[in-house]
C-alpha cells in the first residue's frame, strides 16, 4: 500500500492564508555504502487510498487561528508558527494589569521570523446582550518566572560551533568550559551529516574495521619465509699461579716462591638462520580465510551502526520537533487561562460571576502553568539527547529548523517491503559470514593433526683469541627439510572441532531468528506508518471543531448564558486536540524512519 503526504489544503482548514514553508535544501554528498542497493520495481506500487494527498512539499507548518474577545484580548484557538526560532527563548508568563489591544496584521511579512504575539484572525461576532459587562482592571496573580533558554550568539560561525575538541581526552575543568551559550537551529539533513562525521559509535566502527585489514595482513604474513640473525661478544678472563719447585725445604718453610699471571679471551659471533613452511595441511589458507571474513564482519557492523545512527538521530530530532511542539500549544494553554481568569474575575466584580468561578479559572491557570514547565524541560532535555548523539562542543546546544509535516512518502507494498529487507539487511549476511568463519576455524583445527614440512637453512660464523695467540675464524652452515605430525594431543583437537561446529550452528539459529526480527519490524512500522497517516485526518478535523467548540464557549460564557465549566473543558479539549495532530505527525514521520531503518539502504 502506498502512503502519500498530506494535502495543504486539509493540513490547516482554519488558516487558508498561511502558506507551507520550503523544505530544506541543504544536500552532502552520500556516504560510500558496503552493500549493494536494492530497489524495488515501480510495478509493484498497489493502489491507495491515501493516492489523493499532495507531495510532501505542499505540507503547511502546523498553525492554529487566532480571535479576540469584547476586551480586546487574544483568546484562543491562536496562531503558533511551530518554528524553532520562534519557540527558542520561552517568556516567562505574568498575568498582565490591563488588556493590551493589538491591531490585526492581515499581511503578515513570509521571511520574518514567527512573532511572540498570536496573529489574530478575523473577529469574533459580539454577542447581542441587554446588560453590557463591565470590564475593571483585574488584581494580577503573580506567577514564578519561567526558564528560557539561552539566546543565539549572534555573528558566532556555526561550523565552529557545532565542531567537537579532535582531543578525544580532554575533559572540562571548568564550569565556563561546559557552559551551553550559543543556540543553533539546524534541519534533519544537517543533523545526520554532523553525525556522520561526529558519533562516536560510529568511529569506533570504523577503527575496528581498521584494525581487523590489519589481522588480513598479519595472517597473509604466513605465506612468506621467516629470516632472523643473532649475534653474539663474549670477553673472558682467567688468572694463573706457577709454582717454583726447585726451592730447597728450607725456603719452602720460610715461603712459597711463585709466579702469577691472567689470561683475557674475546669471542664474536654471527649467525642467520631462513624458516619457511613449505606445506601446513591447509592450516594457512584457513587461518588468512577466517581473517577476511572477520574483516567482512567488521564492515557489515559498521553497515549497520551508521543505520542505526540514522534512526537515532531522526527519532530524537522528531522528539525535539514534538517538544517544541508542546511548549507551544502549552503556552497557547496559558494564554488562554489567563484570559479566562481576566473574565472571571470581570464577572465577578460585576455580581454576574461567583467567587468559584474565579478558583477555578485560577487552578485552570496554575495547571497549564505546570505543564508548560514540564513540556519546557522535555524541550531541554530532548536538546541535549540530540547534542550529545551527534557530539557537539561542550557549548552549543541544538534546536529544530524544519517545521513540522510528514516528512516523505512510502510508495513500496508491504510484501515488496519484507523481501526488500531480505536482501538489504546487514544482519543476514553478518550471520552468514559468521558461518564462513567457523567452517574455516573448522579446517583450521583439523591441520593441526596433519602434516607440516619445513624448510631450514642457517648459517653461523664465530671468531676467538686472545692477546698472546692468534684468532681463530670458523664458519658453517646447514640446508634441512623438517616434518612435524601431531599423532597424539589427549583430544584436544577434537574438542576445538567440536566448538567451531556449535558456533556454525549458533549462526545458523540466529539467521533464523534475525529474519524473523526483521519481518516484525517491516510490519510493526508499516502499521504505524498507515495508522499514523489516518490519524493526521482525523486530527485535523477534531482541531478545527474543537476551535469552533471554544469559541462558542467563550461567547456563552462573556454572554452569561455558559458555565465556567463549558469553557474550561472547552479549552482542554483544544488542548488535547492540538497534541494530538502534533503527535500523530510525528508518529507518522518516526515509523517512516523505523521502516526505512527496517529495510535498510533506503534513502529518502
Amino acid at each position: 500500500m502506498a502512503i502519500g503526504s498530506v494535502d495543504a489544503a486539509t493540513a490547516n482548514p482554519t488558516s487558508p492564508q498561511n502558506e507551507p514553508e520550503p523544505a530544506s535544501n541543504s544536500s552532502v554528498a552520500a556516504q560510500p555504502q558496503s552493500r549493494v542497493l536494492v530497489a524495488a520495481p515501480p510495478s509493484v506500487a498497489k493502489p491507495s487510498i491515501f493516492n489523493q494527498f499532495k507531495p510532501e512539499n505542499s505540507s503547511p507548518t502546523l498553525t492554529l487561528a487566532a480571535s479576540r474577545d469584547l476586551e480586546g484580548d487574544p483568546t484562543p484557538p491562536w496562531v503558533i508558527d511551530l518554528k524553532p526560532n520562534a519557540i527558542a527563548q520561552t517568556p516567562s508568563v505574568v498575568v498582565p494589569t490591563k488588556p493590551v489591544t493589538t491591531k490585526p496584521n492581515p499581511k503578515p511579512n513570509p521571511t520574518a521570523q514567527a512573532p511572540t504575539t498570536p496573529r489574530p484572525s478575523a473577529p469574533l461576532p459580539r454577542p447581542t446582550t441587554s446588560t453590557p459587562t463591565p470590564t475593571p482592571t483585574p488584581t494580577p496573580t503573580p506567577t514564578p518566572p519561567l526558564p528560557t533558554s539561552p539566546p543565539p550568539t549572534p555573528g558566532a560561525s556555526a561550523q565552529t560551533l557545532l565542531t567537537p575538541s579532535p582531543n578525544r581526552l580532554l575533559f572540562p575543568t571548568k564550569p565556563g568550559e561546559v557552559q551551553v551559550r550559543s543556540v543553533q537551529p539546524i534541519t534533519l539533513q544537517q543533523a545526520l551529516d554532523l553525525a556522520e562525521r561526529n558519533n562516536r559509535d560510529l568511529e569506533i566502527a570504523r577503527l575496528q574495521v581498521e584494525q581487523s585489514r590489519a589481522a588480513i595482513r598479519e595472517a597473509r604474513a604466513g605465506n612468506f619465509p621467516t629470516l632472523a640473525l643473532t649475534s653474539n661478544l663474549t670477553r673472558s678472563g682467567s688468572a694463573f699461579i706457577t709454582q717454583d719447585t726447585q726451592q730447597n725445604s728450607f725456603l719452602e718453610q720460610l715461603g712459597i716462591q711463585s709466579q702469577s699471571g691472567s689470561s683475557t679471551r674475546t669471542a664474536f659471533g654471527l649467525g642467520a638462520q631462513l624458516n619457511y613452511d613449505i606445506f601446513t595441511s591447509g592450516l594457512r589458507p584457513a587461518q588468512i580465510e577466517a581473517a577476511e571474513r572477520r574483516s567482512r564482519t567488521a564492515e557489515l557492523q559498521l553497515e549497520q551502526t551508521r543505520e542505526e545512527l540514522r534512526l537515532q538521530v531522526s527519532n530524537d530530532y522528531y522528539n525535539l520537533q514534538n517538544a517544541d511542539s508542546q511548549v507551544a500549544i502549552n503556552e497557547a494553554a496559558v494564554r488562554n487561562a489567563e484570559a479566562n481568569l481576566r473574565d472571571s474575575r470581570a464577572q465577578e466584580t460585576a455580581g454576574l460571576g461567583t467567587r468559584f468561578d474565579t478558583l477555578r479559572a485560577e487552578v485552570n491557570l496554575a495547571n497549564a502553568q505546570q505543564q508548560l514547565r514540564n513540556s519546557q524541560a522535555t524541550q531541554e532535555i530532548n536538546r541535549r539527547q540530540l547534542a550529545q548523539r551527534l557530539s557537539l562542543s561542550e557549548t552549543a546546544t541544538l534546536t529544530a529548523a524544519d517545521p513540522v509535516q510528514p516528512a516523505g512518502t512510502w510508495t513500496i507494498p508491504l510484501e515488496d517491503s519484507i523481501v526488500l529487507a531480505y536482501k538489504n539487511r546487514a544482519e543476514l549476511e553478518e550471520q552468514l559470514v559468521q558461518r564462513e568463519i567457523s567452517q574455516a576455524q573448522i579446517r583450521a583445527a583439523r591441520a593441526q593433526n596433519g602434516v607440516t614440512l619445513g624448510f631450514v637453512a642457517s648459517y653461523d660464523f664465530s671468531r676467538s683469541g686472545t692477546i698472546d695467540t692468534d684468532a681463530n675464524n670458523s664458519d658453517n652452515y646447514s640446508l634441512g627439510l623438517q616434518a612435524r605430525w601431531n599423532l597424539f594431543d589427549g583430544g584436544a583437537t577434537n574438542a576445538q572441532i567440536s566448538q567451531r561446529e556449535r558456533d556454525r550452528e549458533i549462526a545458523e539459529a540466529r539467521f533464523a531468528q534475525n529474519r524473523n526480527q526483521i519481518r516484525f519490524q517491516v510490519e510493526q512500522a508499516f502499521a504505524n506508518l498507515q495508522a499514523n497517516f489516518a490519524n493526521i485526518n482525523t486530527t485535523q478535523q477534531s482541531v478545527a471543531q474543537a476551535e469552533e467548540a471554544l469559541r462558542l464557549a467563550i461567547l456563552r460564557f462573556q454572554a452569561g448564558v455558559g458555565t465556567q465549566t463549558d469553557r474550561i473543558s472547552a479549552e482542554a479539549a483544544l488542548t488535547q486536540a492540538q497534541g494530538n495532530r502534533v503527535s500523530a505527525i510525528i508518529g507518522y514521520n518516526q515509523a517512516l524512519a523505523q521502516l526505512r531503518r527496517a529495510v535498510s539502504n533506503i534513502r529518502p
